[in-house]
């Protein structure tokens, strides 16, 4: 799955493939990182026409294994936006559970820096959250109750770890700087460093192609910027066959849409490659997009 970050849920559901090999007590640690990772991925913020509100189905191999329901707001200097995401599982096998996220900060350039991050993800076997305060892409405080096991394996997450870098939520987000074409092909270039208060990672988007979607009943009929993502491990990881296999991953992307009044994209879709199936977040209904009807024309 891609996770919180929004791109270790596509290394979640990678893990759980792995999952009878596992504890009950080490699964259910998955089940938390699985909802924060869902929440990174599809995160977004709103306008400052009005709001952005949407909701997300997941399904896996195309079975449905949860939805996500969002709602922001987005204004030229600043975002606010909040997730709830319900896992209901893959034929009661795969992560279960439920997940709200927090995310507000400011926009520069092409960068979003966050003010703060609050996750709350629990099911039937623990309630967890985790806490990132932060400035400027500098973290000062991170706190996770109840703290997950430490790991000998684990690469040590260093000082220079937590500098520069992003939430996985407002990762998501995409500013764009400039006055030019919003779906522009060099807008999905971008590294994005990503701390979820455990892992630093890298996301590296590169031009896949530009997408015509006519989507009236969905809330968009317009252009859709497709980038390729590619998933980095940099710290607090471990040296799992998931984290390989995700690492030499080439089949991820996301659809990019362009939110109305803003210069700001957010995803329309995401498709992962895992080992146990095809992991797909796709927009079922949104409003607050940027809407063009000349995109039935082939650009």
């Amino acid at each position: 799955m891609v996770k919180g970050n929004a791109w270790r849920v596509c290394y979640v559901l990678c893990c759980e493939s792995l999952s009878k090999m596992m504890s009950k007590k080490s699964r259910a640690k998955r089940r938390i990182l699985a909802l924060t990772l869902l929440a990174s991925l599809i995160s977004v913020g709103g306008a400052s026409a009005g709001p952005v509100e949407a909701r997300y189905l997941v399904t896996i191999a195309g079975l449905h294994i949860g939805t996500a329901q969002f709602s922001g707001m987005i204004s030229a200097q600043s975002y606010q936006t909040s997730l709830n995401a319900q896992f209901t599982g893959l034929a009661g096998a795969l992560t279960s559970g439920r997940g709200a996220v927090n995310v507000s900060g400011m926009l520069q350039g092409n960068r979003p820096l966050s003010n703060g991050y609050a996750l709350k993800a629990n099911n039937s076997q623990i309630n967890r959250t985790i806490q990132i305060a932060m400035s400027a892409g500098n973290i000062s405080q991170v706190v996770i109750e109840p703290p997950f096991e430490p790991k000998d394996d684990r690469v040590p997450v260093l000082e220079h770890h937590r500098r520069n870098v992003a939430d996985p939520v407002s990762a998501l987000l995409m500013p764009v700087a400039g006055s030019g074409d919003m779906i522009s092909p060099e807008n999905c270039n971008r590294t994005i460093a990503v701390f979820d208060g455990v892992q630093r990672f890298d996301v590296t988007l590169s031009h896949a192609e530009t997408v015509a979607v006519n989507d009236p009943k969905k809330g968009y009929v317009g252009f859709a910027l497709v980038c390729r993502v590619r998933y980095a491990p940099v710290a607090g990881h471990r040296p799992l066959p998931a984290t390989e296999y995700m690492t030499n991953n080439r089949d991820i992307s996301v659809w990019l849409v362009p939110v109305e009044g803003s210069r700001t994209l957010i995803p329309y879709r995401i498709q992962v490659k895992t080992q146990i199936g095809n992991l797909l977040i796709d927009a079922q209904s949104i409003s607050g997009l940027a809407v063009d009807a000349t995109a039935s024309i082939k650009r």
